[in-house]
């Protein structure tokens, strides 16, 4: 009998036990962005938010705890073929987060697996359309295509996906030289053509140049021929007032009394400077056209009106 007593007071003394350690996991302590959500009797009863919080033992029960904040999931690298029939290895991150903690436990098994499958299904659809080269041109396209994808799930999944970032594009080695020979060959063609461009602008340059120069010069001889005719014109013009001057002097003058004697002995003078400065050479002699009439140049009347002259 005191062995039956002992192994019911330990069986009771297991149950008071128990029953504690129930009473105490029935209180809750939910921390901060977190939700908790609670079966009671094996149907959704409610979600706990944070905050401290008692439930009702052996019948309430916390079957899935949610974490809110946004979190960073690693898509794996998966092999694709583009548009041109190249095998390609992409990998991505996705950034999601919890916004309904009741659709995110039953709406889906695994929120997190399914949003990666998803991802990784419609990244081998976008790089199925595009050629090798868009690949790498089209990240963000890809990425943006990725997120509409996954946005259509959001309510019945309960989250939201707020980007999705390609991380890697690989291809195959042999893909790889055949690619860096073509950058290689594309770097030689621009250095040819930034070669041929600044030779072009040289010579651009120099007939500008030239082309500057020559009507420099042409310039400077127009102003110089200009410069040129405005002097010869100011210079006959002053030769012409001088003229003018002097004529209006020596009319003047042959006005004047005597000035008319005074004139024929001034030509007189000038006559026979002449005469005297054309005989230089011993071996020349200069006789007027008609010496019998010197008197009648020295008066400076023609032959004629000499003859006229002595006949009164």
């Amino acid at each position: 009998m005191e062995i039956v007593e002992i192994v019911s007071q330990i069986l009771v003394g297991l149950f008071v036990l128990f029953l504690i350690f129930k009473i105490i996991k029935s209180l809750r302590l939910v921390p901060n962005q977190y939700s908790y959500i609670v079966e009671r009797l094996g149907n959704y009863h409610k979600t706990l938010g944070p905050g401290f919080h008692a439930l009702v033992p052996f019948v309430d029960k916390v079957v899935y705890k949610q974490d809110l904040r946004e979190e960073t999931i690693e898509v794996e690298p998966q092999e694709c073929f583009t548009k041109d029939n190249v095998k390609v290895e992409v990998d991505g991150v996705i950034y999601l987060s919890v916004t309904d903690p009741v659709n995110a436990s039953y709406g889906v098994t695994n929120y997190r697996y399914a949003a990666i499958q998803l991802a990784q299904t419609t990244t081998r659809s976008v790089i199925g359309l595009m050629d090798l080269d868009q690949t790498f041109e089209e990240r963000a396209f890809m990425s943006k295509e990725v997120v509409k994808v996954l946005s259509e799930m959001e309510l019945p999944w309960g989250i939201k996906v707020h980007r999705y970032e390609i991380k890697n594009i690989l291809t195959p080695r042999t893909v790889q030289k055949a690619m860096e020979r073509q950058m290689t060959a594309e770097r030689d063609r621009r250095a040819v053509i930034a070669k041929s461009e600044g030779v072009l602008g040289s010579k651009e340059n120099d007939g500008e140049g030239l082309k500057a120069e020559m009507i420099n010069i042409s310039e400077a001889e127009k102003q110089r021929r200009i410069n040129e005719a405005e002097g010869v014109a100011k210079e006959i013009e002053a030769i012409a007032e001088a003229t003018a001057v002097s004529i209006e002097q020596i009319a003047d003058a042959l006005s004047a009394p005597m000035g008319t004697e005074a004139m024929k002995l001034r030509l007189a003078e000038k006559y026979l400077g002449t005469l005297s400065g054309l005989g230089q050479n011993k071996n020349d002699i200069i006789l007027p056209k008609d010496i019998s009439s010197y008197d009648a140049v020295m008066k400076g009347l023609s032959l004629d009106e000499f003859k006229e002259e002595n006949k009164k």
